[in-house]
């Protein structure tokens, strides 16, 4: 039997655009002789609509986007029966392909979860603590990985005190340093700062996406990233490197989707020793946050050789030509075989998480 696969994308967040590429690319990729494909669709005002049954692959977004008229509960999400005379209209698993704030932050992941669903990727913790960028760093504090000095604020604390944040910044981190929305990807809303009036306004900017913002030193360093694959037993892929062009502050989001002012490097140009230590250091940040399926670790390589783990992803980039998917496909992994390993990898832990009991 085809396994009935539920694809989950949109979603109210920034990054809904991404999400959207996401899902074409993994549609196209997708062998209709081994897979049923149910595409689900959350609009960006948070509807969801489930789509019917797809016969061959889409040949553009708006061929994923559906009337709201057709929206439907998230609860509509059942398991698929075991039964085969069952016309039970559930999934075998679902590949959440939704990044950023409702849906990559454990919210979508702790529905599935209630519904005893098998999904791609990470669970509840993962999401949630790779989402937030305080959280994970305090995590990464914890298992002694490197990382640049940092600090964070929630709003109402900056706007109380914000000559004395100003201070703590200058104090603590120095210039340039750089701004982010603690829960957000894709680059969106950050800005690197030389000086206190650009400060203010990047925060200003950080605070129009979250709450809480985080601030960290500025390094000079390249740029290093890491394909992680698996669940209690991953394993890590060839290093990658992203080289933005020298007019350019920082890989920002324009630098990912819209001007391609960035080059990626794979392999990335390391020695066997550096390669040992990275490798290491991003099995442990996957492990640290109790990762499962897929991550892709960011780290910074100074002139000096000092290695600092950046941040780590759980629902990367995932079109042919994203970091992850090339990373994988230059480790031996092309991207169907790559799409087929985490629907394998979410049913085995899912099976597993049968076996635990809930009485005594």
């Amino acid at each position: 039997m085809k396994t009935k696969l539920g694809l989950l994308y949109g979603g109210k967040s920034a990054e809904h655009e991404v999400s959207m590429q996401t899902a074409l690319a993994v549609i196209k990729a997708l062998d209709l002789a081994k897979f049923d494909i149910y595409p689900i669709y959350i609009t960006k005002e948070g509807s969801w609509i489930n789509g019917p049954k797809l016969t061959g692959p889409a040949e553009n977004v708006e061929a994923l986007t559906f009337s709201p008229e057709k929206s439907s509960s998230p609860l509509a999400l059942q398991a698929h029966s075991t039964d085969e005379n069952s016309e039970s209209t559930g999934y075998d698993v679902i590949f959440p392909l939704l990044h950023g704030p409702n849906g990559e932050d454990g919210t979508v992941q702790g529905m599935l979860e209630l519904l005893n669903l098998p999904y791609v990727g990470n669970g509840v913790l993962a999401s949630s603590a790779g989402m937030d960028k305080v959280i994970m760093k305090n995590i990464f504090a914890q298992a002694g990985l490197p990382q640049v000095k940092y600090t964070w604020f929630i709003r109402s604390e900056w706007e109380k005190n914000t000559e004395s944040a100003i201070k703590k910044v200058a104090d603590e981190l120095g210039y340039p340093c750089f701004v982010k929305p603690a829960n957000l990807g894709s680059s969106v809303g950050i800005s690197k700062c030389n000086d206190a009036d650009e400060l203010e306004k990047a925060v200003a900017e950080a605070f129009q996406f979250d709450r809480k913002i985080i601030i960290e030193e500025g390094v000079v360093a390249r740029e290093l990233e890491f394909g992680i694959l698996g669940n209690d037993e991953p394993s890590c892929s060839v290093a990658g490197e992203i080289i933005p062009k020298k007019d350019f502050a920082f890989y920002d989001y324009s630098a990912k989707y819209v001007d391609g002012n960035s080059a990626m490097v794979i392999p990335a140009e390391i020695t066997e020793s550096e390669y040992a230590t990275l490798s290491e250091m991003a099995i442990t940040a996957f492990k640290s946050l109790d990762c499962s399926g897929l991550v892709r670790a960011d780290f910074f390589l100074t002139n000096e050789g000092q290695i600092y783990i950046n941040e780590v992803n759980t629902m990367p980039g995932f079109t042919p030509f994203s970091m992850f998917p090339l990373l994988w496909k230059h480790t031996g992994v092309d991207y169907p075989a790559l799409i087929e390993k985490l629907v394998k990898l979410a049913l085995e832990r899912h099976q597993e998480k049968q076996q635990i009991k809930y009485t005594v």
